[in-house]
């Protein structure tokens, strides 16, 4: 008889049976739920949903935050972007230089424009995009706007960047979704670029409870232009003045909500670094790059790993019951659902970085035991300790 004490056991199954998985993410609202549930009453009570107070005054708390004259909120990161564009006069037939290893995020606004994407290479350490890479393509075309992502949390080389585009008359465009509160020299994310744009997915640094997105700017008609274009294009109410509008309103719940969290961003970001920084400090002798800063300008919005075997290290991982992602596997300029006339080989160090990088846990309320376990869990793909964690 096969009696269950006597049965072998995978040690990674018993783990997993005496350990709760743990996640890439997990939402930690319990230190403002109360103020969130008196957001929501606040916004029901008031019998005003869309395009009200609550909106007006995220806006101006954003941009207060964020150092900018203006903040326009729209639905989502994506058509924060998309108008953004559009407010900066992109339209069919233009380029529009960003980086391939972003999540398509950019690529979809730019197509949506009915511009054409121009990819330009990334640096080798913060894998945002390179400014040498940048003057190179300046050189093969002439865009209509370069779009910037401050991937990961990650400040890119912006101050170099917008010096080079703004030599050649070209505005910029901070893509700022995975970068909320980021700073440098006393200036945050969104405030360097001629415009910045926000998503606030609930998994963002500064996440709603649903959809959100915002774009920030200094220049007053670019703000005027991006307030009709998120309302049908509307000057006044049932007058269309303005071409390429849509329905894109940040609405009266989620900024409600927004602006409780607002006030607690800088302490989750800290929180999130220091554990980005335990990481660091743990992995320093294995064969991993981690990422390469830790201050103001890092929000650690993911914390990403590079590995040249990545695949056999999530298995491990997973096995270990440590939730992982990636970041993103596919360059823009090789997805299948679009042609490009950038080609597998043109950008060595974003498609290098696709097969390599590997997201793991960091998010506020990861408990110490958790974080424990990511890090055991590394060692011991390289400890070679098979089947353990």
């Amino acid at each position: 008889m096969d009696f269950p004490s006597f049965r072998r056991q995978n040690p990674q199954q018993v783990l997993l049976r005496n350990h709760q998985k743990i996640p890439l993410f997990r939402i930690h609202d319990d230190a403002c739920k109360r103020a969130l549930v008196d957001a929501t009453m606040r916004v029901i009570e008031s019998r005003w949903y869309i395009l009200g107070a609550e909106v007006a005054a995220f806006e101006r708390d954003f941009a207060a935050y964020c150092g900018v004259a203006h903040c326009v909120g729209v639905a989502n990161g994506t058509d924060a972007l998309e108008l953004a564009l559009r407010a900066l006069g992109v339209k069919r037939g233009h380029t529009v230089f960003l980086a391939a290893n972003a999540g398509f995020y950019g690529s979809t606004a730019v197509r949506l424009t009915g511009a054409v994407p121009y990819y330009v290479d990334v640096d080798e350490e913060t894998l945002t995009l390179s400014p040498r890479s940048l003057e190179h393509a300046f050189r093969q075309d002439n865009p209509k706007a370069v779009i910037i992502t401050h991937l990961y949390g990650q400040l890119a080389d912006i101050q170099d960047i917008v010096e080079i585009a703004t030599r050649k008359g070209v505005p910029t465009i901070e893509d700022c979704a995975q970068a909320h509160g980021a700073s440098r020299g006393g200036r945050r994310a969104g405030s360097f670029g001629t415009v910045g744009c926000f998503s606030f997915y609930p998994t963002k640094n500064l996440g709603a409870l649903g959809d959100g997105g915002a774009v920030t700017t200094n220049d007053p008609a670019v703000a005027a232009h991006l307030l009709q274009l998120r309302q049908y294009g509307w000057s006044m109410k049932y007058r269309v003045d303005t071409p390429g509008g849509r329905n894109s309103r940040l609405d009266e719940m989620q900024a409600a909500l927004l602006r409780e969290k607002l006030g607690m961003l800088d302490g989750w970001n800290g929180e999130r670094r220091r554990i980005g920084n335990r990481y660091n400090q743990a992995f320093a002798r294995l064969p991993v790059r981690c990422p390469i800063s830790l201050g103001e300008d890092f929000v650690a919005h993911l914390y990403v790993v590079r590995h040249a075997e990545r695949d056999a290290l999530r298995s491990h991982l997973e096995g270990c019951g440590i939730g992982t992602d990636i970041h993103y596997p596919v360059p823009d300029h090789l997805q299948k659902g679009y042609a490009s006339h950038q080609s597998e080989g043109d950008l060595p160090i974003t498609e290098d970085a696709c097969r390599t990088v590997l997201s793991l846990p960091c998010f506020p309320g990861l408990a110490d035991t958790e974080q424990k376990r990511v890090i055991s869990a590394l060692e011991s793909f390289f400890e070679g300790r098979s089947g353990a964690c």
